[in-house]
């Protein structure tokens, strides 16, 4: 653990719990909404192919879940660490369009 804390800059035992716990709570969370959306579409893995259900899920959670992610870091006072991890994923997925421009 303290390979994990060192790597990331965390000083406590507590602030890993935490981050642990977003990170949990985010991933459960969006799988959840991603789940409700294709029901909306009308589509459930009975009557869609595996993998076609399997694509749009992932298109549907992968997205949502940086977003997720600064929500819950704010709301659990990890700002600071979920923020930048965020804005990373972000733009890794090409869509750093929608943030604002880097002051240099």
């Amino acid at each position: 653990m303290n390979k994990l804390k060192q790597r990331w800059g965390i000083t406590s035992n507590f602030q890993l719990l935490v981050i642990f716990i977003v990170f949990a709570i985010n991933g459960s969370l969006s799988a959840r909404i991603s789940y409700f959306l294709m029901g909306l579409f009308g589509m459930t893995k009975e009557n869609t192919h595996w993998l076609l259900y399997i694509i749009i899920m992932l298109v549907l959670v992968l997205p949502l879940y940086p977003f997720m992610l600064m929500v819950f870091g704010w709301l659990f006072g990890q700002s600071k660490f979920f923020f930048p991890f965020a804005k990373k994923m972000i733009r890794s997925m090409k869509l750093g369009f929608l943030l604002p421009k880097e002051k240099v």
